[in-house]
């Protein structure tokens, strides 16, 4: 199985987990958005490298300021899913 079709495949259950998640209602808001920030990024991921490709002819680590800039958006979905899991296991205390 190729590593393209097995990340496309590793969306299921990602998709899946963020239906229950959200379902569940018991993720604090602020990680929850991170998870789903987790999804906007691979969004966003997907056509930069296809970019880094056709525009440099190099794979996406390759390209610092196009690999920097997503790597920065996925930096902001870590901070919003520990800020909301810290706020959730302060308001427990």
């Amino acid at each position: 199985m190729s590593k393209e079709t097995l990340f496309g495949l590793s969306l299921f259950p990602y998709l899946a987990f963020l239906w229950f998640a959200t379902k569940s209602k018991q993720f604090p808001k602020l990680g929850l958005w991170g998870f789903y920030g987790t999804l906007v990024f691979v969004a966003i991921t997907i056509p930069a490298g296809i970019y880094a490709q056709t525009k440099y002819h190099d794979v996406l680590a390759n390209v610092d300021w196009l690999h920097g800039s997503a790597e920065s958006f996925l930096t902001m979905t870590n901070i919003l899913l520990v800020l909301g899991f810290k706020n959730a296991l302060k308001a427990k205390k």
